[in-house]
């Protein structure tokens, strides 16, 4: 699949937001901790992601009902689901002049099309040293689920099944999508609106 570019200018994906707050003092703590000026930019890129993958439990997996969205709130309660934790790995990079962007796929909520479909969020990362996008997927691993760090062939959570009605959307978008922020803004129990509440397409 070829991406497309929400904006060409790569400064545009490095900017801080009300989501992805990467100046809290949570946030420079955890950066603090995560990197250090011998790393390079690839080894970053890595420690973040495996850190929000890891680290970082999803909410559903974790059945807690509690409802984050800020990356600072992420970091605060160690959970979120997709849309979250998508934000704080971009907070977490953009901190470190690494650009990074927003994207999407369509998928079955659950195991079947009769159940209904969500939008999933993961990121995309520019890697200055090789000049190109990759994508990753932090939203954390488990059985089924196995998100990798690769530079070359993408290893993400979830493959498309375009037989059910899934999608991988093309585009890598400056910030998260508003539908995505506002139905966390708009609920207080993870739970209910991951299985009612999610919006089903971009």
């Amino acid at each position: 699949m070829q991406l497309q570019y929400e904006s060409d200018r790569l400064d545009d994906y490095l900017l801080e937001t009300a989501e992805v707050d990467y100046t809290h003092p949570i946030i420079t703590a955890t950066i603090n901790k995560l990197f250090n000026v011998a790393q390079t930019e690839m080894e970053k890129v890595k420690v973040a992601f495996v850190f929000v993958r890891d680290d970082i439990a999803h909410s559903w997996d974790i059945q807690s009902t509690r409802v984050t969205c800020k990356a600072s709130d992420v970091l605060t309660y160690q959970e979120g689901i997709c849309y979250a934790k998508s934000n704080l790995l971009a907070a977490l990079l953009r901190s470190q002049g690494i650009a990074t962007g927003f994207c999407y796929q369509r998928l079955m909520l659950f195991d079947t099309p009769e159940k209904g479909y969500s939008i999933h969020a993961l990121n995309a990362i520019y890697l200055e040293t090789l000049q190109k996008w990759i994508r990753l997927d932090a939203r954390g691993n488990k059985t089924g689920i196995d998100a990798q760090f690769s530079i070359d062939e993408e290893k993400l959570a979830f493959a498309i099944q375009e037989e059910f009605d899934e999608k991988d959307y093309p585009f890598i978008y400056v910030k998260p999508l508003p539908i995505t922020m506002t139905v966390l803004e708009e609920h207080i129990d993870a739970l209910e609106m991951y299985k009612y509440h999610l919006p089903q397409s971009i």
